[in-house]
C-alpha cells in the first residue's frame, strides 16, 4: 500500500514538473519572445535548465505540440510554429470573404459583428484614465483634412481607420486580431453605404467628432448611444446600397 501511495506522489510530481516546462515555454512563444522558426534548446539542455528530466520535457513538448505551438521532427530539434489564434483569424476573414462571393447579406451580418465588438471597445475606453492613443487621434485629424479638402475617398478611408484604432485602443489583443481580419471587409462596406446617404463630410465628421469627445469624457452610455446609431444607420444605407444593386442585376439580365 505503501508504495502505491509513493507512486502515486512520484506521478502528481512528475506532471508539475512537465506542466511548468510546457507553461514557461508557451508564455515565451506566445509574448514572441521566441519567435516563428525559432529552435528550441534539446531536451538535454532544457532538462539541465529547469531541474527535470528528459522524460518530463518530452511530454512538455507533447503538450506544446498538441496545441499547435511548437513542431518536433525525429532527429532533429523542436522549433516554433505557433498556429495560434492569428491564423485562426486569418482563416476565418477568407471564410467570410467566400460567403459575401455568394451572398452580399453577409455584408449586414458584418456590420451586426462589427457593432458588437466596437460597442464593447467603448466600455473598456471609457473605464481608463487615458481612454484612446495617438491612433485615434491621427485618424480623426485625417477625417477633418479630407472633410476640409472635400475629398470623399479619403474620408472614408480615414472613417475606417477611427474605428480600427478605437479597438486598438482598447489592447485586447482578440478583439483586435478578430477587427483586424476583417478590416478590409469592414472598410469596403463603409465606402458603399457612405454613397448611398446625402450626409454632408461636414455631418460625418461631427458625428465622429461627438463619440470621440464622450470617449475622452468617459461618457460610456453617450458614446455606445452614438456609435449604435451609427453603425445601424451604416446597415441601412448598406441594405439600400446591396437591393440597389441586386435590381440593376435584374435589370440588366
Amino acid at each position: 500500500m505503501k508504495k502505491a501511495w509513493m507512486s502515486t506522489n512520484n506521478n502528481k510530481s512528475r506532471d508539475k514538473l512537465h506542466s511548468s516546462v510546457a507553461a514557461a515555454f508557451e508564455a515565451q512563444i506566445l509574448s514572441g519572445e521566441l519567435p516563428i522558426g525559432e529552435h528550441l534548446p534539446s531536451e538535454g539542455d532544457i532538462a539541465r535548465e529547469f531541474g527535470v528530466s528528459t522524460r518530463s520535457v518530452r511530454e512538455a513538448m507533447q503538450i506544446l505540440e498538441t496545441k499547435g505551438l511548437v513542431r518536433r521532427r525525429h532527429g532533429g530539434r523542436t522549433s516554433v510554429v505557433r498556429a495560434d489564434v492569428g491564423e485562426f483569424m486569418g482563416t476565418l476573414a477568407v471564410t467570410v470573404r467566400q460567403l459575401l462571393s455568394s451572398d452580399p447579406d453577409y455584408l449586414l451580418q458584418l456590420m451586426v459583428a462589427r457593432r458588437m465588438i466596437e460597442t464593447e471597445v467603448l466600455g473598456i475606453l471609457t473605464a481608463r484614465e487615458t481612454p484612446v492613443n495617438e491612433e485615434v487621434t491621427a485618424a480623426l485629424d485625417g477625417m477633418r483634412r479630407a472633410r476640409d479638402a472635400g475629398d470623399f475617398t479619403g474620408f472614408t478611408v480615414q472613417d475606417a481607420a477611427f474605428h480600427l484604432a478605437l479597438v486598438h485602443s482598447a489592447g485586447n489583443k482578440i478583439l483586435s486580431l478578430f477587427y483586424d481580419n476583417l478590416y478590409g471587409l469592414i472598410t469596403d462596406a463603409i465606402a458603399v453605404s457612405s454613397r448611398v446617404p446625402t450626409k454632408s463630410l461636414e455631418a460625418a465628421y461631427a458625428e465622429h467628432e461627438d463619440i470621440y469627445t464622450m470617449i475622452c469624457n468617459r461618457d460610456e452610455a453617450g458614446a455606445t448611444a452614438l456609435l449604435r446609431a451609427q453603425i445601424d444607420n451604416s446597415a441601412a444605407y448598406l441594405r439600400v446600397a446591396i437591393e440597389n444593386a441586386n435590381r440593376k442585376e435584374e435589370n440588366d439580365a
